[in-house]
């Protein structure tokens, strides 16, 4: 053995730096392995480089927003709540600011900001931070963990929290490593799919309006069979070359359970302030504005360039149509496109892509109270590694700092 130490992290994410730190706090000596140059690599890049790291709300908000296996994480949520995540953060100087629906955000707006504050909470508490070395397994005997493998050497440990992520954006180092060693262990695998993840689209035009964005549109998903809703809410999307992503397409990605060509339409209504008669009212007011033009040169007002010609193909009406000549029925056509913009969901982007996976270890083989494994006395689990995930909003961060804190406690 090259070393001795009371706890291994593995993984130097949300979740692993909030284990390693809060392990060291409590008088242990901890060593934290990260494939990484630098940690939180993952944690610097999400929002956008801006980071979402919780919701200011309680436990009802929580659970509604945890689509599967929400129960699991009471304890982890008593233990460590999102008030605890703010006082935490705060307490280390890092100024927070809350925006629409709750969410919390770093008030420099540099998700960088975030790791580095988890990374000196664990450097200040005592962890030993071992950069740029891979796990290569656990180290078991008996139905115990006693450590880890790395490249490098052997390192033995009582205790060892196992927060390598999921598999989405493999580039920051998530790439299913935790799934491995926990099937070492005994653990059962819930396979991983992608949660909040772009959409590929079925329709042409879709793709001609790559760069588009949207902002105040609604987003409603309905079953394409049964016309049942599964989704509905304002906010921002984007059109891409291969079809629809942001903040909405991501939530909604998580509603859409299990994904095949053509199960899916998503509607936009491009113009949520307005009723159907209002929206008549102001098509008047332009189309008098631009009596003499061609349909096609009368739409700048309402909307963006990219939108027009698309807009004018799905209206079927002449482009080149007077709008003098324009019927009552023709605006109804119009007000159609505008009020319920139609999609059809082809697939889910490969799971690379996600912002968050959905599947991992089995959570009923693991103590909610600890989450220390039922299988493998020692081994700990922590953050997007378990089988937990929740839709956008601070929420997947939340799971992350809670079920670190509490592996860490409990290590």
């Amino acid at each position: 053995m090259e070393q001795s130490w009371d706890v291994i992290v593995v993984g130097g994410g949300a979740a692993g730096l909030m284990a390693a730190g809060t392990a060291a706090e409590n008088g242990r000596r901890v060593m934290l392995f990260d494939k990484n140059r630098l940690p939180g690599r993952k944690v610097r890049i999400t929002g956008k480089g801006r980071c979402n790291l919780t919701n200011r709300c309680g436990l009802e908000t929580l659970m509604e927003n945890i689509p599967g296996n929400g129960k699991f994480l009471y304890s982890a949520f008593g233990q460590f709540s999102p008030a605890d995540t703010i006082d935490f953060f705060e307490a280390r100087g890092l100024k927070l600011k809350t925006e629409r629906g709750n969410r919390v955000f770093p008030a420099s707006d540099k998700a960088a900001d975030v790791a580095d504050a988890l990374a000196c909470f664990c450097r200040g508490a005592g962890v030993q931070i071992h950069l740029d070395e891979a796990v290569r397994g656990l180290m078991l005997d008996d139905g115990q963990v006693c450590g880890v493998i790395t490249g490098k050497g052997r390192y033995a440990a009582e205790s060892v929290i196992v927060a390598t992520g999921g598999k989405s954006y493999p580039l920051t180092g998530s790439t299913g490593d935790g799934y491995r060693f926990a099937q070492a262990a005994g653990h059962t695998i819930v396979p991983p799919v992608p949660s909040l993840v772009p959409l590929e689209i079925r329709e042409i035009w879709c793709h001609k309006l790559q760069g588009l964005s949207l902002k105040n549109v609604i987003l409603s998903v309905t079953q394409a069979e049964s016309g049942r809703p599964v989704y509905e809410e304002m906010g921002e999307m984007l059109f891409t070359h291969f079809g629809v992503s942001g903040p909405l397409v991501l939530s909604a990605s998580a509603h859409m359970k299990a994904m095949t060509p053509g199960k899916y339409q998503l509607h936009i209504d491009l113009k949520p302030a307005l009723d159907e008669k209002q929206l008549d009212t102001r098509l008047l007011r332009d189309f008098e504005k631009y009596h003499n033009r061609d349909f096609c040169n009368a739409l700048h007002d309402l909307l963006p360039q990219k939108l027009i010609p698309v807009v004018v193909s799905l209206s079927e009406i002449p482009p080149n149509k007077k709008v003098n000549q324009l019927s009552r029925e023709d605006r109804k056509k119009v007000i159609g496109c505008l009020k319920c913009l139609t999609l059809t969901a082809e697939r889910f982007r490969p799971i690379e892509e996600a912002i968050v996976t959905s599947g991992g270890v089995k959570v009923s083989e693991i103590n909610p109270k600890t989450m220390e494994s039922k299988l493998c006395h020692g081994l700990y689990f922590a953050g997007e590694v378990l089988d937990v995930d929740a839709y956008t909003g601070g929420f997947n961060l939340q799971i992350a700092f809670s079920t670190g804190y509490l592996a860490g406690q409990n290590a």
